[in-house]
């Protein structure tokens, strides 16, 4: 009964274009396992065919409308999946070249909070060589607190943080400087 209210695929994708539902599952069923076919010899991959064909076919009746009937429905198919695939393509490369781009960002993140790591094990093993007064004065500095904030919380004049932490630099240059020539603390 179909074939004889549709005989051919250019009257049933125009029927379809004009929202025949029945056209456009006939349609679909007519012309899946081309589609199909085409699209696994495109990607070589049965389950990218299978979304391609699906994509497509999602796609149809909003493409249907640009239908003219001007080439064969095969045709206009074959056109219509090759556009897909090239863009399927064209986004999967460039998801892979932002892969890729994530990939060089998170190694470049990850080495760099890697040796941001390094450096404070650095600094703790180093201050653990400083004596009290300078090791209690350097972690207030470097938390932030004011040489004079620092002075009123260890109970010495501004300038003697200061001299304190000019000479806990010093003594961390002489480890550092230590540790470079392969000596022991």
């Amino acid at each position: 009964m179909d074939a004889q209210i549709y005989p051919d695929d250019e009257t049933l994708a125009r029927a379809a274009a004009s929202g025949d539902r029945a056209a456009f599952g006939l349609l679909v069923a007519r012309v899946y396992d081309r589609v199909y076919g085409y699209a696994v010899r495109l990607t070589g991959n049965p389950a990218e065919a299978e979304d391609l064909a699906q994509d497509l076919c999602a796609a149809l009746p909003g493409k249907l409308r640009s239908f003219r009937g001007e080439a064969k429905l095969s045709t206009w198919l074959y056109r219509i999946a090759v556009n897909a695939a090239r863009d399927r393509f064209r986004r999967q490369a460039t998801r892979a070249r932002a892969a890729a781009g994530w990939g060089d960002w998170e190694e470049a993140r990850q080495a760099a909070n890697a040796e941001e790591a390094a450096r404070r094990d650095w600094l703790a093993e180093a201050m653990a060589c400083l004596n009290d007064d300078l090791r209690e004065t350097l972690a207030l500095v470097l938390d932030g607190v004011s040489h004079a904030e620092a002075g009123a919380v260890l109970g010495v004049s501004e300038g003697t943080i200061s001299w304190r932490i000019s000479e806990a630099k010093k003594r961390l240059r002489a480890v550092r400087d230590a540790d470079a020539a392969g000596e022991s603390r």
